[in-house]
């Protein structure tokens, strides 16, 4: 009887893990993975599978300029270490294209994601351009994407939420930056994150779609940098129905008293919403905010639930 149990038992790891591999891609530079590239790892996915195809990348730098498709879904990259999993660009905004025309800040991502469903975990997403202007390293469109342990680094238009009505979860990242750093029209909530400002400039450039009921949500993430003290805004609204919150955030010193900025135009002050609640930090004295932003009170907090945000998608399962 314990034979032919252990038997049993050695059959079905065999099979669970023949079913791992056929669910599993993997990258490595070296040659001993199934592809060399990450675009040819993606390409090999199924068209519109309904099942997670798991995509692991081992360490290495890879200089690619990646597309995920709308028809390649439910797509999960792995990296094998968050800070040596690597995948960079170094186009920028006023580059020119084959034709001789500026890229344009969508033009200048390295990474376009489309696909519903997509997840990354432990991968850096970079933008190399430097300090040129937009040079966006990651450009999020499709609908329920996670990024989870992952670094997006950059300087202007680092992280582009592009999708209007997508959902965007992003959890213990790190993300660095100068200007409207992090921006788009995507309802995001950003989970134990860590905020890096470089330069004086603007941690968020929300341009949430008035149909919309939440746009951008911080909660217990961490705003520091090496900006000088007083130079960096919470945010300024790229639309006029910009809205952004944070939540028992940290902020630092690099904060600016006022915190939110009109973008020049004092209408925007009645069409966005700004808000704060129980932040900490030498950043987060209320008492000198511009008197258009908002702090919470109890009860409007407990409407920033992610369930609720997300409209019933729960990120964590």
């Amino acid at each position: 009887m314990k034979k032919l149990l252990l038997t049993f038992i050695g059959i079905l790891i065999l099979f669970t893990a023949f079913s791992d591999v056929k669910d599993r891609i993997v990258v490595a530079k070296d040659g001993t993975g199934d592809f060399k590239t990450v675009q040819e790892a993606i390409n090999a996915v199924p068209d519109f599978r309904n099942a997670i195809t798991v995509i692991f990348i081992k360490n290495g730098v890879y200089k690619e300029k990646l597309n995920l498709s709308a028809s390649k879904r439910m797509v999960k990259m792995v990296g094998e270490s968050r800070d040596k999993t690597v995948l960079t660009y170094d186009d920028y905004a006023q580059k020119k294209n084959s034709f001789g025309e500026e890229m344009g800040t969508s033009g200048s991502s390295g990474f376009y994601i489309y696909g519903d469903g997509f997840t990354a975990e432990n991968i850096t997403f970079e933008n190399t351009a430097g300090p040129v202007g937009q040079a966006v390293a990651l450009w999020v469109a499709g609908d329920k994407a996670r990024f989870i342990n992952c670094r997006m680094l950059g300087f202007q238009d680092t992280l582009y939420t592009y999708g209007k009505g997508s959902r965007q979860y992003f959890y213990k990242c790190y993300i660095s930056g100068t200007v409207d750093f992090i921006f788009g029209s995507a309802t995001a909530v950003f989970e134990d994150c860590n905020i890096f400002c470089k330069k004086p400039g603007y941690v968020t450039a929300a341009s949430t779609p008035d149909t919309s009921k939440y746009g951008y949500v911080f909660k217990n993430c961490k705003i520091e940098g090496a900006a000088p003290e007083g130079t960096v805004y919470l945010g300024r609204p790229w639309r006029p129905a910009a809205k952004t919150v944070f939540l028992n955030c940290e902020l630092s010193a690099v904060i600016r008293p006022e915190g939110w900025h009109n973008w020049g135009k004092e209408s925007n002050e009645k069409t966005a919403f700004y808000a704060e609640y129980k932040n900490k930090g030498l950043g987060a004295v209320q008492s000198k905010r511009v008197n258009w932003s908002h702090q919470l009170t109890d009860e409007e907090a407990k409407n920033y639930i992610t369930l609720q945000v997300f409209r019933g998608w729960d990120p964590t399962q």
